[in-house]
C-alpha cells in the first residue's frame, strides 16, 4: 500500500508561503491606493477637480474617477497575481474581497456627507472584486504565454 502523502497530487502541491502571500496582497492594495491618491491630487492641483472639501458633484468628473480607479484596480489584481507564490487568482480574489470590504465601509461612512453622487462609492465597491479578478486573469495568461 502506498503512502497517501507520496501520491502525485500531494507531491506537486506547492508549499504555502504566507509571508509572500501577504506581500503580494499588500503590494497590490498599496499600488491601487497610491495611484488613486496621486491621480486625485494631480487633478485637484490642476483644478480639474474642485477643492476636496466641496466634494465631487459633477457626474462626469465622478465617472472620470471611476475610470482611472478601475484601471488602477485592474493593475492591483495583476500585481497581486504576479507576486503570488501560488494560486494567483485566489490572491487576486483576496484583494478584491478586501476592496469590497473597504469600499462598503466607504459607502457607509460617506452616505450622508453629500460628497458627490451616491452611485460613485457603490460603483467602486462593487467593481473591485471583478476588476481584481480580471487583473489576476491577465497576469496568469501573461505567464502562460
Amino acid at each position: 500500500m502506498t503512502n497517501l502523502a507520496q501520491s502525485a497530487p500531494f507531491q506537486s502541491a506547492p508549499p504555502r508561503r504566507l509571508g509572500r502571500s501577504l506581500v503580494a496582497v499588500v503590494a497590490g492594495f498599496a499600488a491601487v491606493v497610491a495611484l488613486s491618491t496621486a491621480t486625485d491630487a494631480v487633478l485637484h492641483a490642476a483644478k480639474v477637480y474642485p477643492p476636496t472639501e466641496q466634494g465631487l458633484h459633477d457626474p462626469l468628473l465622478a465617472l472620470l474617477a471611476v475610470a482611472y480607479r478601475s484601471v488602477f484596480t485592474l493593475l492591483g489584481g495583476w500585481i497581486v497575481a504576479r507576486l503570488a507564490p501560488n494560486a494567483p487568482l485566489r490572491h487576486a480574489g483576496v484583494l478584491g474581497l478586501l476592496g469590497l470590504i473597504a469600499g462598503t465601509a466607504g459607502v457607509i461612512a460617506t452616505w450622508n456627507l453629500d460628497l458627490g453622487p451616491r452611485w460613485y462609492p457603490i460603483a467602486l465597491a462593487l467593481s473591485g472584486p471583478i476588476l481584481c479578478w480580471l487583473g489576476g486573469l491577465l497576469a496568469v495568461r501573461g505567464r502562460a504565454s
